[in-house]
């Protein structure tokens, strides 16, 4: 094999071995923008979109004044073992929740509990006793 080929493969194995380092730090954000600890509830909303996806589950909903609001979850994997499944929510469905309000003022937040029309309570956070 010739010097030149050899130092390209190099070159390219270094690239892609750098590449996939960095994944780990670019795939992890923080939960800064969020007021963390300070619950604020809404009552009968209606869902508009229950997203089960990675790394993070989202939630549309609408108020009665027609807003829309955006609020962040947990993983699937965290929320499955906290009794949550890709078919927990319907669109359509009308919905209290409480949630960590955004610190920027939009519409949205981190998602904490939601609470059924039939009373069951699904929560993303383990509850304290």
């Amino acid at each position: 094999m010739s010097s030149k080929i050899f130092r390209r493969l190099a070159m390219a194995a270094a690239l892609g071995a750098a590449g996939v380092a960095a994944l780990p730090a670019v795939a992890h954000h923080s939960t800064a923008m969020f007021e963390w600890g300070t619950a604020t509830e809404m009552k009968n909303v209606t869902v508009e979109r229950w997203m089960w996806t990675n790394p993070h589950t989202f939630l549309y909903v609408k108020d009665a004044q027609g807003n829309r609001w955006a609020f962040e979850g947990m993983s699937p994997n965290h929320l499955s073992r906290a009794g949550w499944s890709k078919r927990s929510l319907a669109p359509g469905e009308k919905i209290d929740l409480t949630y960590y309000k955004l610190r920027d003022g939009r519409r949205g937040g981190f998602n904490v509990t939601v609470k059924r029309a039939n009373g069951s309570v699904l929560n993303q956070l383990p509850v304290r006793e």
